[in-house]
């Protein structure tokens, strides 16, 4: 009998497989808990404060604000949001100052503003992503892995509806790239995988926003492929533009993970998309949230 995915399900599947150890989330989903395991293992000074606090529902603010080195990072992440799979493993990981800040708060609905503002290094990247967002599967994976000065801020917020406002601005290096992506669209997979992967001064910015319909707005201001033609972060397999995607050529974040084939899991754009497939030729081509998963076990 094929299984079904449901948000809680994704979640603590993904978040625990995709993020490394330092971000919390190994025992967050211990129970079906809000606030749990935020603000643990940071060195130096005013790191990892004021997360997971005021949500309700199921499974929110939980895995925020861990792991991180140097002054004033992980700080306000994963605060007042409502429904299930809300505000996750924001805020973890950042080396530096002023990093992982203000992510995952505020958002209605399911799995909106997990996995933003992880792993930066430098001063002030991944901030205020992720925010604000209504609907199912929006804002996640957004302002990840950037090295350098204010890269990756403000993607992924106040999104609507299904599969909007997904990885955007990640593994960037330098100054001012991957900023203010992804903001603002209504409907079906707008937004995504806007603003990785760029080096230098003032790229990638102002992409995917402000979209209406389906499949707007999608992989603008893009810099150069690493060597298996990922853009982002925490991608592995071919072709992929976001955070924490696998297999190949999908765009958002959370697509094409834990597949048993390479025929499974491809071509996806949203997030959420294609993952835990044992059989072939299964979770391909989704468009929006929570689509082709679990298939062929």
């Amino acid at each position: 009998m094929k299984r079904y995915i449901t948000a809680l399900t994704c979640l603590a599947l993904c978040a625990p497989v995709l993020l490394p150890p330092q971000f919390g989330v190994g025992q967050v989903f211990a129970g079906t808990g809000n606030g749990n395991g935020n603000g643990n293992g940071n060195v130096g000074a005013g790191n990892g404060n004021n997360n997971g606090n005021g949500n309700t529902g199921t499974a929110n603010g939980n895995g925020n604000g861990n792991g991180n080195f140097g002054n004033g990072n992980g700080n306000g992440n994963g605060n007042a949001n409502s429904g299930t799979g809300n505000g996750n493993a924001n805020g973890n990981g950042n080396v530096g100052i002023g990093n992982g800040n203000g992510n995952g708060n505020r958002n209605t609905g399911t799995l909106n503003g997990n996995g933003n503002g992880n792993a930066n290094t430098g001063i002030g990247n991944g901030n205020h992503n992720g925010n604000r967002n209504t609907g199912f599967g929006n804002g996640n994976g957004n302002g990840n892995g950037n090295t350098g000065i204010a890269n990756g801020n403000h993607n992924g917020n106040r999104n609507t509806r299904t599969g909007n406002g997904n990885g955007n601005g990640n593994g960037n290096t330098g100054i001012a790239n991957g900023n203010h992506n992804g903001n603002r669209n209504t409907g079906i997979a707008n937004g995504n995988g806007n603003g990785n992967g760029n080096v230098g001064f003032g790229n990638g910015n102002y992409n995917g926003s402000h979209n209406f319909g389906i499949a707007n707005g999608n992989a603008n201001g893009n810099g150069t492929p690493d060597a298996n033609g990922n853009l982002g972060y925490g991608n592995t397999g071919t072709g992929n533009i976001g955070a924490f995607n696998g297999s190949t050529g999908n765009v958002g974040a959370f697509n094409g993970n834990g597949n048993t084939s390479p025929t499974s899991g491809n071509n996806n754009l949203g997030s959420f998309n294609g993952n835990f497939n044992g059989g072939m030729n299964d979770g391909n081509g989704n468009i929006g949230s929570g689509n082709g998963n679990f298939n062929g076990n």
